[in-house]
């Protein structure tokens, strides 16, 4: 029996995982559209905003199944960070060498005169800030590895009432910070309950919450999605229009239409009973290379563009799912070659 549960919660958050793998790259895709408003028509932009606007759950999901799954175990500080740090910084390490050599190298080949100094700035800069602008999640979800030992012996005391009142705070303190409530606010510091941090905390506590009706549950779940979707995309496309440039607000990842999003999308992933064989090894092999394809996915998206695979491939509603599966595919596989390199699966994600 115990397996059998074992299994089934592996399940769930290979799903999940896998689902925001796959989001991820939709939003990369889109976000390099919505990012031209105003250079594209306006049924390409909406077209944009609808696939980006739609995904926005992903990185929320991704912290939420961190907490639900790290949380719970009781090691030792310095087990839990060696485990965790290596898994996560050697990755990172190689990846960050792979971006800043492909900046770098086609300026060697073009006979650019680059001096040692300027060179070693870039790689500095690029160390310290992330060789590619999505590093910035693998930096964040460091910081909250190092937090993960001071906060799991209070959750795991299971004080459902301290729980619940550390995430009323946090939701308060992240509605407080929106853009067109923040000059509103009382001038009380709660930036100790803001952050992604509150997004681990849920994720454990939806992960242990016993809802009394499923069935209701999962109503009040798919209402928050549509709501929280809607949102996103129907007030950044107001705002957009209205001040006649891109205004992304409602696209923040700590907006409470994202949030509401992503509780939604947890709870149901949660509780899909998933029996299809081969969906159950799809979602097992992209959960399992999920790291690495996510490290990856930008570079590919590079040369996918150059070979004419991007979102205007024939049109949005068409060239961002067909590039975000090529893009899957070929990330899925470069990551499943260097892991079965000699000591590959130490560097690939």
């Amino acid at each position: 029996m115990k397996e059998q549960q074992n299994a089934e919660h592996l399940l769930w958050a290979d799903a999940l995982r896998a689902l925001a793998t796959v989001s991820v790259i939709i939003l990369h895709i889109s976000g390099s559209l919505v990012n031209q408003f105003g250079t594209v028509s306006g049924s390409f932009w909406t077209a944009g905003s609808i696939f980006d606007g739609s995904v926005r759950f992903c990185v929320p999901v991704f912290v939420m199944l961190t907490g639900a799954l790290l949380l719970p175990k009781d090691e030792k500080t310095g087990i839990f960070l060696k485990k965790r740090l290596i898994r996560v910084v050697l990755p990172l390490a190689f990846w960050s060498a792979v971006y800043i050599a492909y900046e770098l190298i086609p300026q060697f080949l073009h006979g650019d005169k680059t001096s040692f100094k300027d060179i070693a700035r870039y790689i500095y800069h690029s160390v310290q800030y992330g060789s590619s602008p999505h590093f910035w999640y693998v930096y964040m979800i460091i910081g909250i590895y190092l937090f993960i030992p001071v906060i799991g012996p209070w959750i795991r005391k299971g004080d459902e009432k301290g729980i619940l009142y550390f995430l009323l705070i946090w939701l308060i303190a992240l509605i407080i910070n929106q853009p067109l409530i923040s000059k509103y606010k009382v001038n009380i510091d709660l930036t100790y309950f803001t952050g992604y941090l509150g997004y681990l905390v849920l994720g454990y506590y939806l992960s242990v919450r016993n809802f009394k009706s499923t069935g209701q549950a999962k109503v009040i779940s798919v209402l928050l999605i549509l709501l929280g979707i809607g949102i996103t995309i129907v007030m950044t496309g107001i705002l957009s229009s209205r001040n006649d440039q891109y205004v992304k607000d409602f696209y923040n990842y700590l907006s409470p239409n994202v949030l509401m999003a992503a509780i939604g999308v947890f709870f149901i992933v949660k509780n899909l009973k998933i029996t299809n064989s081969p969906v159950k090894k799809l979602i097992s092999v992209i959960s399992r290379y999920s790291f690495g394809i996510y490290l990856v996915h930008i570079l590919v998206l590079h040369f996918l563009k150059k070979v004419g695979i991007d979102w205007d491939l024939v049109n949005p509603f068409i060239g961002i799912p067909v590039t975000a599966l090529v893009c899957l595919a070929v990330s899925t596989g470069i990551v499943y070659v260097i892991n079965k390199i000699p000591y590959g699966k130490y560097i690939s994600g």
